[in-house]
């Protein structure tokens, strides 16, 4: 069963700092110039400790990036930056964004931000939906041994097509404790929840849920692994607190997360594009005359982004496809369903069928010889949400190959999730992102 805990959040002193200028992307979307305008904002932004500059270390005490993480984090609660909430809450989350590529549609996304027990994957309460990367746990598991604290939320699913959770947390008519619009014009919205029985119905009700892990696999592991090692050798055997919540057993068996319906409006999943560089002698005519043993290829004249990107929404209608962009020329790649079915025969009959697990299992390890473990590491491959730019580091000679993709859709996703089937990394790229720093669960 999903267990889903109230907490004493963290949370910015709105009184000593603008919560606006301390927020931040998740640590792994913030790209360099962004992590230096974060910098600049505010003394206290978050980045400094979620994602701190190696340059700036000021010798104050020996240590690194993580060592000054946990003494910045201490300073700031000290200071009262960072003010503790004196009763357990939960936190009603609204991103209201105009969808990239759409001619301006804006849609809203709703869900809650609370503790979520952590569970193995085998017990099929957390289910994942992608594959993970060796270096960035080791990097998350190191700042949460330093800091003891979790500083952004994973973004998990549930389903509940009666839209439970949005008709008991969301009033219309009520002032947000937290409003920030972000560097993509997204308007975050925050609303304090602290009455127990609101908190103790919607716990109820997400009691039989089963959860998708959308955004933060890597993060979830991370935690996971860390509940283990703290794990007492007998847990506490009440699940209730002096306010008559529910409470994890021990602090590290939880982890912070937002909940959003899979049912309810404001789901988008954009494409992430992969670039290929670094490989040895690459022939983009060679190459093109192998991908025909196994897929439809078809020359396009264009190299206009938008026309690349039409064309290869256009080819997905009941398909698999493949925007392939050389030097010498691009192509589109529609998939031989029997061809495709042989070549990858060790994966299920749903992962073959996605464009992502063709491009990963076939074209990149099969075609182009890039090994699992050199995909894992990320040693010949970039992925871009900019379709435009990946077109450019081709052009630019800074890749050799790109791969413009369409988006995993939220059916397939739910799909191979529930199956027990994992996608290849960065399969999925849900927008927008939830923002960092709006609430921190202190471990101590």
């Amino acid at each position: 069963m999903a267990r889903i805990y109230p907490f004493r959040a963290l949370r910015y002193n709105p009184s000593l700092v603008h919560v606006e200028d301390c927020v931040t992307q998740p640590y792994d979307k913030i790209t360099p110039a962004m992590q230096q305008a974060y910098y600049q904002k505010s003394p206290y932004n978050l980045v400094r400790i979620i994602l701190g500059l190696p340059e700036l270390f000021d010798g104050k005490e020996t240590g690194d990036v993580y060592t000054r993480a946990a003494r910045d984090f201490k300073e700031w609660r000290e200071s009262g930056v960072l003010a503790q909430e004196s009763e357990p809450c939960i936190f009603a989350y609204a991103q209201k964004f105009t969808v990239p590529g759409s001619n301006g549609q804006v849609m809203e996304r709703r869900g809650f931000i609370a503790l979520g027990g952590l569970h193995n994957y085998n017990e099929k309460v957390v289910f994942r939906h992608e594959q993970t990367l060796s270096k960035p746990k080791s990097d998350r598991l190191n700042l949460l041994r330093a800091t003891r604290a979790h500083f952004g939320q994973i973004f998990m699913l549930y389903s509940d097509p009666g839209l439970t959770a949005e008709k008991l947390l969301f009033d219309e008519d009520a002032t947000p404790d937290i409003e920030v619009t972000d560097e993509y014009d997204v308007l975050h919205r925050v609303w304090k929840i602290s009455d127990e029985n609101t908190i103790n119905i919607l716990t109820s009700e997400l009691a039989d849920k089963k959860l998708i892990i959308a955004d933060g696999h890597h993060r979830y592991e991370t935690a996971l692994n860390y509940s283990k090692e703290h794990a007492p050798a007998q847990a506490a055997s009440t699940e209730r607190n002096s306010y008559e919540l529910p409470q994890p057993p021990y602090a590290e068996a939880a982890v912070m997360m937002t909940f959003v319906n899979m049912d309810a409006e404001g789901l988008v999943i954009l494409p992430t594009h992969r670039v290929v560089f670094g490989l040895k002698d690459f022939d983009p005519g060679a190459f093109v005359e192998r991908a025909k043993a196994y897929f439809d290829v078809e020359p396009v004249a264009s190299s206009e982004t938008a026309a690349l990107k039409a064309k290869l929404t256009a080819a997905s209608k009941g398909k698999t496809a493949l925007l392939t962009v050389t030097k010498s020329g691009n192509y589109l790649l529609t998939a031989r369903p029997d061809a495709v079915a042989k070549a990858l025969s060790t994966l299920s009959e749903r992962q073959r069928q996605l464009d992502v697990a063709q491009l990963h299992g076939l074209v990149l390890e099969q075609l182009l010889g890039i090994t699992p473990e050199a995909i894992r590491e990320q040693a010949n491959l970039r992925y871009l949400r900019d379709a435009g730019e990946a077109i450019e580091q081709v052009a630019r000679g800074d890749a050799d190959v790109a791969f413009l993709m369409n988006p995993v859709t939220m059916a397939q996703l739910r799909e191979v999730a529930f199956a027990g089937d994992v996608m290849p990394q960065k399969s999925t790229d849900f927008f927008p992102k939830l923002l960092s720093g709006l609430a921190i669960y202190p471990l101590d």
